[in-house]
C-alpha cells in the first residue's frame, strides 16, 4: 500500500482510526481519499490486534460531499466505468464494526459514507444532508436507500427532493445516529465506543454485525434462518466455550478470537 496523502491513520486501544485530511476542501471525497480510506480499513480488518474502527473528519466537516470537479463533465459511460461509488460497496464488506465520528458537515457522499458505517457518533454541530438535487442529480452511493431505511419514506423524500438538512438533535430523534456528544469529545467518545466493542468476543461481534446487516438485504424469513446458522456456528468457537464457562464460574472472559 502506498503512503497515504489524503488521510491520517493510527491505532488506540485495539481500534483502528482513519481521519480524512483534506481540510482545504472540507474533506470532499475524491478517488484518492476513498481509495486510501478503504485500503486502510481493509488493512485494519486483517489485523488481529484491531477489533473495531472509527472514521472521522475534522470538527468543521466530516465530509462536505463528493468532489464534484471529478464528475462535472463525465458521461454516463465514464461514470459506469468509474470505480468511485464502488468504494462504498467495499466498506460494506468490512467484517469488523466501523463507527463514523461526525462533526460539522456530512453532506452528499459524506452522509452516505456515514450511513454505510455501522454506527454514528455525532457532535452537537453535526449537520446531515443530501443536496444532490441542487446539482441536477440524486444520491448515487446508497443515499436514497439507506436514508429511507433509517428515517422513513416521508422524511427521506423531503431531505432528498427538497434539500432539507438534519441537525444532530433531529438525526438522533429520527434514529439516524447513536448519540450526540460535545464537539470537544465526540471523537474520543467514538473511539471509546469502538474500544468497548473491540474488547468483546471478536468472532461473535463480526457475526452479529453480519446478521444485523442481513435485515437490509433479505426477507424476514431468510434473515432469521441466516441468524440461526450464525448462532449455531458460534458453538464451534473457543470464545463460546470461554464466555459461557466464565459466566457460570463468575469470572471475566479471556477472549482469544478463535
Amino acid at each position: 500500500m502506498s503512503t497515504p496523502t489524503h488521510i491520517l491513520t493510527h491505532t488506540q486501544n485495539h481500534v483502528g482510526i482513519v481521519q480524512f485530511n483534506r481540510p482545504q476542501a472540507l474533506n470532499a471525497l475524491n478517488r484518492e481519499l476513498m481509495a486510501e480510506t478503504m485500503d486502510a480499513l481493509e488493512a485494519f480488518d486483517q489485523n488481529a490486534d484491531i477489533g473495531a474502527m472509527v472514521i472521522t473528519g475534522s470538527e468543521r466537516a466530516f465530509a462536505a460531499g463528493a468532489d464534484i470537479k471529478e464528475m462535472a463533465t463525465a458521461t454516463p459511460a465514464q461514470m459506469l466505468d468509474n470505480p468511485f461509488i464502488g468504494y462504498w460497496d467495499r466498506l460494506t464488506k468490512i467484517r469488523k464494526p466501523v463507527i463514523a465520528a461526525v462533526s460539522g458537515y456530512a453532506f452528499g457522499g459524506g452522509m452516505e459514507l456515514a450511513m454505510t458505517c455501522d454506527m454514528i457518533v455525532a457532535s452537537e454541530t453535526a449537520l446531515f444532508g443530501q443536496p444532490e438535487i441542487n446539482l441536477g442529480v440524486i444520491p448515487g452511493a446508497g443515499g436514497t436507500q439507506r436514508l429511507t431505511y433509517a428515517v422513513g419514506k416521508a422524511l427521506a423524500m423531503e431531505i432528498i427532493l427538497n434539500d432539507r438538512r438534519l441537525t444532530a438533535a433531529e438525526a438522533l430523534h429520527f434514529g439516524l445516529v447513536n448519540r450526540i456528544v460535545p464537539v470537544d469529545s465526540y471523537l474520543d467518545n467514538a473511539i471509546q465506543l469502538a474500544a468497548e466493542i473491540a474488547a468483546r468476543a471478536p468472532i461473535a461481534v463480526q457475526m452479529a454485525k453480519e446478521a444485523i446487516n442481513t435485515v437490509y438485504e433479505t426477507s424476514l424469513q431468510a434473515g432469521l434462518a441466516h441468524e440461526r446458522r450464525l448462532f449455531y456456528l458460534l458453538f464451534s468457537t473457543e470464545d463460546q466455550k470461554e464466555g459461557m464457562d466464565a459466566f457460570v464460574n463468575k469470572r471475566k472472559a479471556d477472549w482469544q478470537g478463535k
